[in-house]
């Protein structure tokens, strides 16, 4: 019974999820764009959209069919049906991706048209279009995860035994697809996104000194392009994998905290109804969303994501009593948990997140402290501010570390490895209005450069530009909060492969030599995958400043204005450099847990996982955090009206937020993606090495 409840609930939120992003979606493609000089060029912009991935998701395609092969080869039995959940799990992060970033290429047009009447009904187009990402992916992800199990239901008869040992393996697999799929979309996106914001700012702003979003450049729609592909199709599918991945991990350490069937199988089942009550939360959340005269419009977005917390964190509860019972579990650990303690768990989840997001807001915030030592620097050139911004950074890993090594002890003490992993899952359990607040950030950016571009009234400017910048912090919160999850999922499932391997956890030890290889070679690892993309980022940048060069010389009047640019070179440019980038960094994805397995063992590569998830959650919060805070402070400077733009200070703000953009969209992001894709791969190939090194 509580199998079937599971899966009921998980399919009937994420229909209600759909049917949302359905009537939003409709909604918005409704609304009519007045000028016809602004549907032009959003017109240019979803093109250039719709081409990016439409080609990354063919070189994707190649790679899917090779895995799954692989998958059914080396899987014996009803584990052959991993591959099955592998090409769904990636067929629905590769549809959330689409659909989301198909409705936001509409609702920026919509939004910069929405900006003429004022903040309000911009901020409720932009946050309609972003709600149809984050509905999107956690309608599809449930849905995938809910037939996969439906079908193993109907497979093994019933039979609780067969599901306990079988069907939860087998989900892994759906985890394995979505962590496929974000990784490239993620790197991908980001390599694009950046080649061409790098390019654009340099000639544009830096050298020509033409402002930014000017349509005088001819990297301009390829930077509004990037912005979709990076930061809304890129992020959907980043949060689709640790929204799966947290669910999967939860469910495997579910198997291993009770000794009978019928509760290993309640256990791995609470943690999808309780995601059917975060999106439920989510729902309710997204009525919270509104713009108050008096009142900002990031307090109107924290309104709604608050909201939904609170909300979840009151339904998480009766949900735990309903399907686990007042039943007590013994733990692996040797400790025993009620569902009291497994609800709770969720509840410092969902604690951690928040506390992430409002140290994140902190330090990236456009209104503080450290955001305002960067702008100070400013002033004394660009070298004060790259080492200001890398300070920041830097202190900025501290308080999330602690909240992560709290929101560990304080849920092992409740509910012991499987209470970790409900945390974990706690922090992602209002995904949807998380990303819906994290997508209405590109959307807004985009709707700014199209003001300027369909030259639009000076107004309508400022209002994008109010929430442009609120957007980045959304951005940096919303990266937060999938590096928090990360660290706990990325834990969660080196758990499980040390007990699907077989290894013996007192063998795991510093004086292992092994172990303490596999920790120097995983630590290096997330330097060695960022080097690639940062390289691969200044490669392509560099073939798009020169092309904009090139066309700036070829055709003077481009900058007197009489001259129409050649856009399509700009986003071909950015979209070949992104897809043969790619390529490299996430074969060291897949391939290093594969190698360490084989070549080293199991010991090796429990310390490859260890290593890269420390130095891999560090990196990642340094690389976001300095990002976002430079971003800011060219954005707070940009807002002054003496020594505003132009001026020196603010060129030294350029040239900062110019180096913050691969660290914070690209590299740093990309991270928690790295660890959580090397973590479930391990899992996947627990079994093999269990029996290859016996």
């Amino acid at each position: 019974m509580g199998m079937e409840l599971g899966v009921f609930a998980a399919l009937a939120a994420s229909l209600m999820a759909l049917a949302y992003a359905f009537a939003k979606a409709r909604g918005i493609g409704k609304i009519k764009v007045e000028s016809q000089e602004l549907a032009k060029i959003a017109g240019y912009i979803e093109e250039g959209s719709r081409a990016f991935l439409t080609r990354e998701y063919v070189v994707i395609a190649i790679l899917i069919p090779i895995v799954a092969v692989l998958l059914t080869v080396f899987n014996a039995g009803t584990l052959k049906f991993q591959a099955l959940a592998f090409v769904v799990g990636a067929l629905c992060s590769g549809l959330a991706g689409w659909f989301g970033m198909s409705v936001a290429t509409k609702a920026n047009s919509r939004t910069a048209q929405a900006a003429e009447f004022g903040i309000g009904p911009a901020l409720a187009l932009a946050f309609a279009g972003g709600s149809v990402m984050g509905m999107t992916v956690v309608g599809l992800a449930l849905m995938g995860m809910s037939l996969v199990l439906g079908f193993m239901l109907i497979h093994s008869g019933h039979d609780v035994a067969v599901l306990a040992s079988v069907t939860f393996p087998v989900l892994s697999g759906f985890s394995l697809g979505a962590s496929t799929i974000a990784l490239f979309a993620r790197v991908g996106g980001g390599i694009y996104t950046k080649a061409a914001d790098v390019g654009a700012d340099l000639v544009g702003k830096v050298e020509a000194g033409i402002p930014e979003d000017d349509h005088r450049n001819p990297a301009v729609i390829a930077d509004n392009v990037g912005d979709n592909v990076g930061d809304v199709a890129g992020m959907g599918a980043d949060l689709f994998e640790s929204y799966a991945g947290a669910l999967v991990g939860c469910a495997v350490l579910g198997i291993g905290a009770a000794a009978f069937p019928e509760v290993k199988v309640r256990l791995a089942v609470f943690p999808l109804a309780a995601a059917a009550a975060g999106v439920l939360a989510s729902l309710v959340g997204t009525l919270f969303v509104r713009m108050k005269p008096s009142a900002s419009p990031q307090r109107a977005l924290n309104a709604g994501s608050f909201g939904a917390a609170g909300i979840a964190m009151i339904l998480v509860f009766p949900l735990a009593r309903l399907i686990l019972g007042s039943g007590r579990f013994g733990g692996p650990e040797g400790n025993a948990f009620g569902y009291l303690g497994i609800a709770f768990s969720c509840v410092v989840g969902l604690a951690a997140g928040t506390a992430i997001g409002i140290i994140t807001e902190f330090f990236t915030g456009t209104d503080t402290p450290p955001v305002k030592r960067i702008v100070k620097a400013c002033t004394t050139g660009p070298a004060t501010t790259i080492i200001s911004g890398l300070g920041v950074g830097m202190l900025s890993t501290m308080p999330p570390t602690l909240v992560i090594g709290a929101a560990i002890a304080a849920s092992f003490s409740l509910a012991g490895l499987y209470g970790v992993g409900i945390a974990g899952l706690g922090m992602l359990l209002t995904l949807g209005i998380q990303l819906s607040v994290d997508a209405y950030g590109p959307i807004a950016d985009n709707a700014g450069g199209l003001s300027v571009m369909a030259e639009l009234p000076p107004e309508t400017r400022n209002v994008t530009d109010s929430l442009d910048a609120v957007g980045n912090t959304t951005a940096a919160i919303g990266k937060g909060f999938a590096i928090g999850s990360a660290a706990l999922t990325a834990l969660v499932l080196f758990v499980a492969f040390i007990d699907a391997a077989g290894l013996d956890p007192a063998s795991l030890s510093v004086t292992n030599p092994f172990v303490v290889i596999g920790l120097f070679i995983g630590a290096m690892i997330p330097f060695l995958f960022s080097a690639f993309a940062m390289d691969a980022i200044g490669v392509a940048a560099f073939a798009m400043i020169e092309e904009v060069r090139r066309q700036f010389r070829a055709k003077p009047g481009i900058l007197k204005g009489e001259e129409i640019p050649d856009y399509r070179s700009c986003v071909d440019i950015s979209t070949k450099s992104a897809l043969k980038s790619m390529i490299v960094p996430g074969v060291l994805a897949i391939l290093s847990p594969v190698a360490a397995g084989l070549l080293g063992g199991p010991a090796l590569l429990a310390g490859l996982l260890a290593g890269s998830t420390v130095s891999g959650v560090l990196l990642a919060i340094f690389m976001s955090n300095s990002g976002g805070a430079w971003d800011n402070a060219k954005k707070f400077i940009e807002s002054r009206k003496v020594e505003g733009k132009g001026s020196p200070a603010h060129m030294a703000a350029v040239v900062g937020d110019t180096v913050g953009d691969p660290f914070k969209d690209t590299a740093g992001p990309s991270l928690n993606i790295l660890i959580k894709l090397m973590s479930i791969i391990a899992l996947v190939l627990a079994p093999t090495l269990r029996n290859f090194w016996r």
